[in-house]
């Protein structure tokens, strides 16, 4: 089976102060976000898109120059940030050539090998047939919190910043999600139509389309349970930058 990794990472990352893309920032040992998320997902994905910022396109086009050259690695342009959902659907004339999708944040430099290889496998065992697959943690004070109803459907997304209440502990992401492409475009139409956008933000948002896709579309849900809460954490802080570059400045896979 062919799969194609999406990371989106068209976000300016203002909260961070800096002037470079998260997606190039350097963490250690001559790392960055980047080389991090490209290296992990080498033996699990086909083909890489990464949805840039016009901004960061000509920073990109220099530091993953021999990643282009290859052929395994292409680029598209968010004008302007609308939304993850809608970055993802960027990589959709690339994608729909594959038979699964690997979505990966830009800036997740915690989701480990092992997920994202676990989450690769069983895209795989699951054919042709439409899945998503979710590998999902236990924390504390979710910011993002996945419901699930008693016939083992994702009843819904819980999204603080939407506005959504989370309960003090529950199942969140890792920034990784895993999708078959046979019916996409077909079921993210159908999601679009239904004024899919966030309360707060007015942004196209992915996270309730995988709850759209299990309730709505009937598609199964494969868990992933993921053992280590530190696979949550994104880069979203000068805090979360020292953390991931005190942990790679030890060459901590």
């Amino acid at each position: 089976m062919s799969l194609c990794a999406v990371i989106p990472a068209a976000g300016a990352g203002h909260r961070l102060g800096l002037d470079v893309p998260k997606l190039l920032l350097p963490l250690g040992r001559g790392r960055t976000v980047w080389t991090t998320l490209r290296d992990r997902l080498q033996h699990v994905a086909d083909h890489v898109v990464v949805v840039l910022s016009p901004r960061a396109v000509p920073l990109f086009e220099q530091a993953a120059r021999d990643d282009l050259a290859s052929g395994r690695v292409s680029f598209c342009v968010q004008e302007e940030p609308r939304g993850m959902g809608a970055a993802v659907a960027l990589g959709a004339p690339v994608f729909r050539h594959h038979q699964a999708l690997l979505v990966v944040w830009g800036d997740q430099a915690g989701v480990s090998s092992r997920t994202l290889a676990a989450t690769g496998d069983a895209l795989r065992s699951a054919g042709d047939s439409p899945r998503v697959v979710l590998p999902l943690v236990q924390v504390d004070r979710p910011y993002v919190q996945y419901v699930f109803d008693d016939a083992g459907r994702l009843a819904r997304v819980r999204q603080s910043r939407e506005g959504d209440a989370c309960d003090p502990a529950g199942l969140s992401d890792v920034g990784t999600f895993g999708l078959s492409t046979r019916a996409y475009d077909g079921d993210w139409a159908r999601y679009l139509a239904a004024r899919a956008v966030g309360e707060r933000t007015s942004e196209v948002n992915f996270l309730p389309f995988l709850a759209h896709l299990s309730c709505a579309a009937g598609w199964p849900v494969t868990r992933i349970d993921v053992p280590d809460a530190e696979e949550a954490r994104g880069i979203n802080t000068r805090e979360d930058l020292a953390f991931f570059r005190a942990r790679f400045g030890r060459d901590v896979e």
